[in-house]
């Protein structure tokens, strides 16, 4: 015979049910709901009204459920900054690996409409620049004139506001630092 934790604390049967049906006093014996122990399965709460049928048994299931007592904002979610730049989700590849400030502007060549431009990186290895391409994290290459390279970053912030600069590699004369 299984015996509830309700009718082992008659008090606090007593207690439960003035709270839940209100000031109206109920005896004991009509509150003695059968309850399967935690034993038998610990995700699963039975309750029954005497001379119910085990069919008639209510079950609630605890799994895949959230949380009740957790708060619905977390403090995470509170201390974002409206004003932070929100990070590049795509797949950085070629010179997007590369920031402008990483490399250095060794030669540019006009041809009229094909105009490039050649940087290398710290170790000496060179690579291309043209129009259009993409370079660093948030920059595109926007023009190329005969002694620079301009190129325009464009990031967003949480808020979706739309920043943007502009940085100009030079390219520097024989000698220069």
């Amino acid at each position: 015979m299984k015996t509830s934790f309700l009718n082992t604390r008659p008090h606090l049967a007593k207690s439960l049910t003035f709270l839940l049906l209100g000031t109206m006093p109920i005896s004991s014996t009509a509150l003695a709901l059968p309850v399967s122990s935690p034993q038998e399965n610990p995700t699963q709460l039975t309750l029954a009204s005497p001379g119910q049928s085990p069919e008639a048994f209510f079950e609630y299931r605890i799994e895949n459920r959230p949380d009740p007592f957790q708060p619905f904002i977390s403090e995470k979610a509170t201390s974002a900054n409206i004003n932070e730049i929100l990070p590049v989700d795509e797949q950085l590849s070629g010179m997007q690996l590369f920031e402008p400030g990483q490399l250095n502007l060794v030669a540019i060549v006009m041809t009229g409409d094909n105009d490039f431009a050649m940087a290398e990186d710290t170790t000496g290895k060179g690579y291309i620049l043209r129009t259009g391409m993409k370079i660093g994290k948030r920059g595109i290459v926007t023009a190329i004139q005969t002694n620079e390279v301009k190129i325009e970053e464009t990031a967003f912030t949480r808020a979706g506001k739309k920043l943007t600069s502009k940085i100009v590699m030079l390219l520097k004369k024989e000698g220069e630092e």
